[in-house]
């Protein structure tokens, strides 16, 4: 993750207003500027006690919109009969006990531009939920800019009084841009000289400093590079790329454009003078039959061959295929157990921790965002909600760049970007504990997995120091530990979890695992 300074305070904003609690947070920015991956960046720092809520599609009503919070926060209600009302007695009452419990609930709606103004009012009202001391719900309203000319409006003049904290993200500089560029290619282990700072200027002018057309614009400079074996990127592959990629052409200039817009009125003033001479000198109808029939005779052309043309099969979209009820989780673990090529129990009624257990296996049931799901690199059942109280269950094979297959009992291919709107960001792993027995190692106490982790950051950052109690979790080791998981994105507490097992065994070789196919 490259952070800007922009983008780093904009991420203080949020964290800033999530940690004070209550209220909105309002970030906005052009498009492409980053907002859904610093909000991706927000929910792998926020503390453990918080629980959240990501509304990915917006569009739609204050029903739908509740139906979606509750749904995303496991709150339970009549899904075949229910009203405006009790989805919010459902969920105030979900929140005084959570709040009861010690934790607190965030609401983070990507998109909020295209919020209804009834919608908008009644995500308002959601912060009347309180206790005699604190808001039980904080919402977090990520948007264009289009947003913040909407919170302005009259009507919302309540809504707006309550963003405690609000940014917008503006596109990078000349210098950032540079620094963007140089940084992906060293992540990469690339030479982070290969683009000229000529061609730098030239992705900056092209891009207007907006990320995601700095992505596009390198990734094709790169390739069109690459196929010709050019060594080194230049203005000239940029703006060859910049115009086939995204289909752009610089505008002519204006003298051009005068002597276009000249030639275009001759032409017009010739056409009418043509058709007036034209009109002038016509023959006779009669004359022009006689001249017709006096003509030499041509040939009758023969007929043009009819060509049948193969019925054009429709693409189902992605939605359609979640429309099969038999997507149940049940049916997912069974592929998984299948990928893992594990017996199936006799009854076919799973249970993921006792149908694991059978196999030797571990159940990981989490949220989180795509990258580091996919960073698993394992087999995963992933959680969809097609509409408001349905589930679906389809068991992920394989992920690479923008093309997802999952297994509908036949492997399909789809788009990323389909299938993003449907996920909702929880699944299920299936994982293999590379030292039996091991699930977590607690910090500062003595066991037999001490000397196994030892013995995993050793083979990662080559340092093995000699230490009095080897079976002891010292502080030490623990900082080792932190910068490792540091180095994976993953939350720097110190633990050893699954998440953190998972990564240590795929650092270290993770043999026996099924993993994602690069089909």
């Amino acid at each position: 993750m490259f952070m800007s300074a922009r983008h780093q305070e904009g991420l203080a904003h949020l964290l800033y207003g999530v940690s004070h609690g209550g209220g909105f947070v309002a970030l906005t920015g052009e498009v492409g500027t980053g907002k859904t991956t610093l909000c991706h960046c927000l929910l792998q720092q926020l503390p453990e006690n918080i629980d959240i809520a990501l509304i990915l599609n917006p569009k739609l009503n204050a029903i739908e919109l509740l139906a979606s919070i509750c749904d995303e926060l496991r709150v339970t209600y009549d899904q075949k009969k229910y009203s405006l009302k009790n989805l919010v007695d459902a969920l105030n009452h979900h929140l005084l006990a959570t709040h009861a419990n010690g934790r607190r609930t965030v609401v983070m709606i990507d998109e909020a531009q295209n919020l209804s103004l009834v919608v908008l009012e009644q995500i308002r009202l959601l912060t009347n939920l309180e206790t005699s001391k604190t808001k039980l719900l904080q919402i977090i309203l990520v948007g264009q800019p289009e947003l913040q000319e909407l919170l302005n409006r009259t009507e919302l003049r309540q809504l707006n009084q309550r963003i405690t904290a609000r940014y917008h993200l503006t596109p990078f500089t000349l210098a950032e841009t540079r620094a963007y560029i140089r940084h992906r290619l060293l992540v990469c282990k690339g030479d982070p000289e290969l683009f000229k700072d000529s061609a730098i200027r030239a992705v900056f002018k092209l891009s207007k400093g907006i990320p995601r057309m700095i992505n596009i614009i390198c990734h094709s400079a790169l390739l069109g590079a690459y196929s010709k074996d050019i060594r080194s990127i230049t203005p000239t592959i940029i703006d060859q790329v910049f115009k086939e990629t995204l289909g752009f052409n610089r505008e002519p200039p204006s003298l051009v454009k005068l002597l276009l817009g000249v030639l275009a009125l001759s032409c017009i003033a010739a056409g009418f003078f043509y058709k007036d001479q034209y009109s002038l000198n016509i023959p006779p109808l009669a004359d022009k039959t006689v001249a017709a029939n006096n003509l030499p005779s041509q040939p009758t052309p023969p007929p043009a061959p009819k060509i049948k043309l193969a019925p054009v099969a429709k693409l189902r979209p992605f939605g359609a295929w979640l429309e099969d009820n038999s997507l149940t989780l049940t049916a997912a673990l069974k592929s998984a157990l299948m990928a893992w090529e594990r017996e199936i129990p006799a009854n076919h009624q799973l249970d993921c921790n006792i149908a694991a257990q059978q196999a030797g296996l571990n159940c990981l049931f989490d949220k989180g965002n795509w990258k580091d799901m996919v960073a698993y690199n394992r087999p995963t059942v992933l959680e969809f909600s097609p509409s408001p109280g349905i589930k679906r269950y389809v068991l992920l094979t394989s992920a690479t760049g923008d093309r997802v297959t999952l297994d509908f009992g036949r492997k399909i291919t789809f788009s990323l970007a389909d299938v993003l709107n449907y996920w909702d960001g929880y699944y299920l792993l299936l994982w293999q504990s590379p030292k039996p027995g091991l699930t977590n190692i607690v910090s500062w106490k003595s066991s037999d997995n001490v000397p196994w982790l030892r013995e995993q950051l050793a083979s990662i950052d080559g340092t093995n120091p000699t230490v009095r109690y080897p079976r002891f979790f010292d502080t030490a080791l623990r900082n080792r530990l932190m910068a490792f998981q540091k180095s994976c994105n993953l939350p720097q507490t110190g633990k050893v979890n699954a998440k953190t097992i998972i990564y240590l065994d795929n650092a270290t070789g993770a043999n026996g695992s099924p993993h994602l196919t690069e089909d």
